[in-house]
């Protein structure tokens, strides 16, 4: 297994420095601080801070026209450390947590609000044209939503809204429509969404969780972690409008702390908005409530239900804004039989999410939850089932398996992890060359009990043999060209979020060199190490900490990490149904059009099936309805 101290630290970077480029270096080194056990961040800092530095180095001796030019430590560092200020930030970390040089307060404006200046834009009469242009492009439901939430955030008035629409119906657009023309005008939009890859989708967005400090361990009175006076506080008071998207996925708990937060704040200098909803700021969620609720490990559906927004005491304040036209229909470019075509799936697609289609009990289910496929959309076949699939999904994969466009867009979906882990199993012995196994380093990060003999109730073996959802594994088998998910957050302003999908260019003993192939920064190499990852689970008294790189082959993914993907090929695996709301319509929401999109069901005698279930809580979608009537 791998072995932790500085000296490992030392290594990595001996390693990368032999191909990265000081701007990948500069971000390895804020990610090991941030995510890994360093005993000396200094230390590792002093090594190696001039190989942070080549480009630097270049960019003056290039203003000085003067190749020879050999610039002096002095002032190398102030420049190097205003770079990894930015880059701790975007990182959701601060680089005052770390003993590492300072700059000098009365001469540097990167003292003044950094998380401010951030948030405004350096064009706005670029951002304006952006703006008009965008503007002029909204639909009849778009323009009603933008009209009425502009209108709020220029007269300066409270307003709480939920933008409600299914894929296809432009609310990305919306948000990005609504961003630029308030940032146009010199005021400040706070783009959240509740998934990582969700926040890529908007210019300057981040998760909720990380722009908002929001704890991960919530109740009925947690707050966020803002303190009266902070950078980040003095931010919220200063924003004119907060977009939070995907956001039925996200438990009532997180608004709450928000909105708790958002009143201590924003009551210091005006009293009276500590009895306003979000401290009377304008705050706009957005999602589709057909779609995946928030997960409650081992929740009932009364569990679920319950930790909707629906259930808040927050609700009763929403103004309920609907998005109803498909714009994928709008296309002037679509043949009328396409677009009858397309008219027809859509229809079928909310069908699901609404509980409308026909629907037939089986054995002793309380409430009748079984559906009939389309035949067009199965694959039945009497052999290899698994192999099928991947043919349809991904066809002639030995000569794409290195395609950036070929790969980004396809994917087979799975209601669990270990048919996940099967599928992708499958696919990564057919990609060329020999895989490398890489072995985590598992250990009890803290425990809620002490006991003396933990090492002989819970042996390495036993750690090594856990395999938790949204985790890696112990054992790791990577080839270069194999397609791999990020599993956490490590700078969502390079595109570096959970669920942005990479492909390996190169294998390292301690680094691993990537490819972004979804998001913004499609193409960008990136350099990933191993971090310090925990998880915990009710049935054990301990937090495991696992050290392995934080990734997963993703050929395959489940339903949950499939939301907010954006597919043209679809292929869904169901070993066994679905077992809980939206995860269905999830799946099949993905495809774009009906040809894009293939079912694989398994009968329990191992045979092709064309009835699955389909599971939609009626009583969420019906609060949804009242708010909107």
């Amino acid at each position: 297994g791998l072995l932790e101290s500085d000296n490992e630290w030392s290594l990595l970077f001996d390693e990368a420095i032999l191909s990265a480029s000081s701007h990948q270096l500069r971000q390895l080194f804020v990610t090991v601080s941030l995510h890994c056990s360093v005993g000396n961040v200094r230390a590792l800092f002093d090594k190696y801070w001039l190989y942070f530095t080549d480009d630097i180095n270049r960019s003056l001796t290039r203003a000085l026209a003067n190749s020879r030019y050999i610039v002096p430590p002095e002032q190398l560092m102030p420049l190097l450390i205003k770079k990894l200020t930015q880059l701790f930030s975007d990182s959701g970390g601060n680089i005052d947590d770390f003993n590492l040089p300072k700059l000098s307060a009365r001469n540097d404006p990167m003292y003044e609000n950094r998380l401010l200046n951030d948030e405004l834009d350096v064009e706005p009469l670029v951002l304006s044209m952006q703006a008009q242009s965008l503007l002029s492009q909204l639909n009849t439901d778009q323009r009603h939503v933008y009209d009425t939430i502009i209108g709020r955030v220029l007269s300066s008035l409270p307003g709480f809204f939920f933008v409600s629409g299914h894929g296809g119906t432009g609310k990305t657009f919306l948000w990005n429509t609504l961003i630029a023309n308030i940032r146009s005008k010199g005021k400040i939009v706070l783009a959240v969404a509740s998934s990582g890859v969700a926040s890529l989708l908007m210019p300057k967005g981040r998760t909720a969780h990380s722009r908002f400090k929001i704890p991960f361990d919530m109740n009925e009175t947690t707050m966020c972690t803002i303190r009266r006076g902070t950078m980040l506080a003095e931010l919220i008071q200063v924003s004119s409008l907060i977009v939070w998207d995907e956001a039925p996925m996200t438990h009532r708990h997180c608004f709450e702390a928000l909105d708790r937060t958002m009143r201590d704040i924003l009551s210091e200098d005006e009293p009276a908005n500590a009895i306003i909803p979000f401290g009377g700021k304008v705050v706009v969620l957005g999602g589709d409530f057909r779609q995946i609720l928030p997960v409650v490990r081992k929740g009932s559906r009364s569990a679920i239900v319950n930790a909707c927004i629906t259930n808040s005491r927050l609700w009763r304040h929403v103004s309920f804004l609907s998005l109803h036209t498909n714009m994928r229909l709008a296309n002037p470019c679509l043949p009328s039989e396409k677009r009858a075509a397309l008219a027809e799936f859509s229809k079928w697609v909310l069908s699901i999410g609404d509980g409308t289609v026909p629907v037939e009990k089986m054995g002793d289910e309380a409430e009748p939850s079984w559906i009939t496929i389309p035949p067009d959309l199965l694959i039945h076949v009497d052999g290899d089932k698994i192999l099928a699939l991947i043919t349809e999904v991904y066809p002639n994969f030995i000569a794409n398996h290195r395609n950036y466009d070929y790969l980004a867009v396809r994917a087979i979906i799975c209601p669990n992890n270990s048919t996940v882990d099967d599928i992708n199993e499958r696919i990564v012995s057919m990609v060329p060359g020999n895989g490398v196994e890489y072995i985590s380093c598992d250990t009890i990060s803290k425990s809620a009990e002490h006991i003396p003999d933990f090492d002989v109730l819970y042996p390495t073996e036993f750690l090594n043999s856990i395999n938790a959802p949204n985790f890696p594994c112990h054992k790791l088998v990577l080839k270069e060209g194999a397609m791999v998910m990020l599993l956490r957050n490590l700078n969502q302003t390079m595109g570096l979020c959970n669920g942005t999908r990479l492909l390996i260019s190169q294998l390292g003993q301690r680094v691993l060199r990537c490819i972004i192939l979804t998001g913004s920064r499609i193409g960008n190499e990136v350099f990933i190490p191993r971090i310090a990852l925990n998880t915990t689970n009710v049935k054990w008294p301990f937090t495991l900490q696992r050290t392995q790189f934080p990734l997963r082959i993703c050929y395959a993914m489940t339903i949950n990490k499939s939301q907010g993907q954006t597919l043209s090929t679809v292929g869904l695996y169901l070993k066994k149904p679905v077992f809980t709301h939206g995860q269905l319509y999830v799946v099949v929401s993905r495809a774009t059009s009906r040809e894009g999109l293939r079912i694989v069901i398994e009968n329990d005698d191992g045979s092709c099936g064309s009835c699955t279930r389909n599971v939609v809580y009626h009583e969420v979608l019906d609060a949804a309805l009242a708010a909107s009537s």
